[in-house]
């Protein structure tokens, strides 16, 4: 059986994602069911990813942007300098937050609102709405936030995914609570290989430059001359001296591909530092998150 890990505790997002990645391996036939993975909880993701690389997991899923929020750094600065991992697949989430309380008390008594920062300030509105004079709790997930709820006496309600009220055994009050619907979360899959070419893929890289001018400019303009469309580009502290950056790039297409291959060899020749990340397939379950 292989192993999986996540951001636990469980009922979390990153467990819902999780759920639709190996339900998206068993319609393709790339596994007889979800059974032969073990879903192994985390209580950190620098955790999560060291334990891929001893050999202590097969494959984690990680988040990796948020739509609102934005990159998750914490996974950015492990993935670039600290394992030699790579990007095996892709999932991109709606996070749809929901209210949800103890089964059996009443709506009129919940004096308590709590769940992950993240998850009260998208629901701002609907909180000042619904319950003005509710006290907010933040907590360290939503997950934690709904096992409270569910340890309580039915004057708290959480803010959390409709897994979380499964796990907790919870009622789901109210659905889509959020204030912004698009909302999403892109969580990768990382593992010691990356994905096989489908013909509908990206490929991520990790790159400094010479500090002079135009240096940037000559790398990404390697990928205009190749006609490779660029999707995502974002930039971290090198954490070697002040003003020095190394840059995370997505582009469509595989490193098998031969515009893409000839294309990163250039690339190559011309950084300071360089990383494949992976190639993966495109995820195209989610066609809102387009």
């Amino acid at each position: 059986m292989r192993k999986i890990g996540f951001l636990g505790p469980e009922g979390t997002f990153s467990q819902e994602a999780l759920r639709k990645y190996l339900d998206i391996l068993s319609r393709k036939g790339n596994i007889a069911d979800a059974g032969e993975y073990k879903e192994c909880s985390y209580n950190t993701l620098r955790e999560i990813l060291i334990a891929v690389a001893n050999g202590q997991l097969d494959e984690a899923l990680v988040p990796l942007e948020n739509s609102l929020e934005g990159a998750v750094n914490e996974v950015l600065d492990i993935m670039a300098t600290e394992v030699d991992l790579k990007f095996k697949a892709e999932i991109i989430l709606a996070i749809k937050q929901n209210l949800l309380i103890k089964k059996g008390s009443c709506i009129e008594d919940i004096k308590h609102i709590v769940s992950h920062p993240q998850a009260l300030g998208q629901c701002r509105k609907y909180i000042s709405n619904y319950f003005p004079g509710a006290e907010i709790k933040p907590v360290y997930s939503t997950a934690k936030a709904a096992e409270l709820v569910a340890s309580g006496n039915g004057d708290v309600a959480a803010i959390g995914s409709a897994i979380a009220a499964d796990v907790y055994d919870l009622e789901i009050h109210a659905r889509n609570i959020q204030d912004e619907e698009s909302n999403f979360t892109r969580f990768i899959v990382v593992s010691d290989i990356d994905g096989e070419r489908t013909g509908h893929d990206k490929t991520s890289i990790v790159f400094s430059t010479e500090d002079r001018p135009g240096s940037l400019y000559r790398i990404l303009d390697i990928f205009n001359l190749w006609d490779i469309n660029m999707t995502r580009i974002e930039s971290r502290p090198a954490k070697k001296q002040l003003g020095s950056y190394i840059f995370f790039v997505d582009i469509e297409g595989h490193r098998e591909d031969d515009d893409v291959c000839d294309a990163l060899t250039m690339v190559r020749r011309k950084t300071s530092f360089y990383k494949l990340l992976g190639s993966y397939p495109k995820f195209i379950d989610c066609p809102d998150c387009r």
